[in-house]
């Protein structure tokens, strides 16, 4: 079955920058769609980016211009560069893969946090 698992959160100064990474198992990696989702206390959890098969990406207003998310298929793992960090994009980060277009969420990895520091 599909496995997910995300790395590369931690601690970091507001301006600063961090790399998450998401590794998955499974074979529908390079034909599904890829997305990051973050959830911060109290609030609901939102989509922050998402890159399908094709490599079309889509961006949370909220995060347009400073995060970019890219995917190696190769590799079956996806990737979220976060730049220019602002406290409120303290969350728990979690990546998830869709099978099918427009579809659920299929897959999602454990989650992992990320602490902006003013």
């Amino acid at each position: 079955q599909v496995q997910l698992g995300e790395s590369g959160g931690g601690l970091v100064q507001a301006g600063g920058s961090l790399r998450l990474s998401c590794v998955t198992s499974g074979r529908t990696f390079s034909s599904s769609a890829m997305g990051w989702f973050r959830q911060a206390p109290g609030k609901q959890r939102e989509a922050v980016a998402i890159i399908n098969s094709g490599g079309s990406e889509n961006y949370a207003a909220s995060v347009k211009g400073r995060f970019t998310i890219s995917r190696d298929n190769a590799k079956k793992t996806g990737y979220l560069q976060m730049n220019s960090l602002k406290p409120e994009d303290t969350a728990v980060y979690s990546c998830a893969t869709q099978v099918r277009p427009g579809g659920i969420w299929d897959y999602w990895g454990q989650g992992t946090q990320v602490t902006v520091s003013s």
